[in-house]
């Protein structure tokens, strides 16, 4: 039975997936989760400002990432920038569906990672070794209509646009869609 409690290093070109080190990547985790722009396209409410971080919201957070590498249905690893060497962001495959050998994907990227392929590639590292080395058949993913760059980075790394949803979230005054999007495994290259 594939579990997902193995949690691999994948070396890139440009980035390096590894397992969370929570006393190293909290600093950067911090400065992520409350970037506007990882804030705007990652979150599933509108939210103007980002949450004030207290005791409690310091607490969830370290709580959540020091579990992770305990997790059997779930991998999520650290996307670092190859030539800084620095934590950047995260990628996660989710949502596990065993029976039909599918999962999902998401990933953040803070404001030191951006505009330079780090996240694409480490789209398509991940999402190889899910169908190639874990031996699932689908990998999918959304993403809002207003994040053009987060899509153009997933069709780089092999999804496609499988559909939309429409009207999904409310932002600000304005309904934004959702873009389905998947790779499979008889077409990944």
């Amino acid at each position: 039975m594939l579990t997902f409690a193995d949690k691999p290093t994948l070396v890139g070109e440009k980035v390096l997936l590894r397992p969370v080190r929570p006393e190293e990547d909290l600093p950067m985790l911090r400065v992520m989760l409350n970037d506007p722009d990882v804030l705007r396209y990652t979150s599933d409410a509108y939210t103007p400002e980002p949450p004030e971080w207290d005791e409690a919201m310091e607490r969830r957070v370290v709580d959540w990432y020091t579990t992770r590498n305990d997790q059997t249905d779930r991998l999520d690893l650290i996307v670092v920038d190859r030539a800084t060497g620095r934590g950047v962001g995260e990628v996660v495959l989710n949502e596990w569906d065993e029976p039909n050998r599918a999962c999902n994907l998401r990933i953040a990227i803070g404001p030191d990672g951006r505009d330079r392929g780090l996240g694409t590639e480490a789209v398509r590292l991940l999402t190889d070794h899910a169908l190639r080395a874990l031996g699932l058949n689908r990998v999918s993913l959304s993403v809002y209509a207003f994040n053009a760059r987060a899509q153009r980075a997933y069709e780089k790394a092999g999804f496609r646009v499988e559909g939309v949803r429409r009207q999904v979230l409310r932002y600000a005054d304005e309904w934004i869609d959702d873009v389905d999007m998947a790779a499979l495994a008889d077409h990944w290259a």
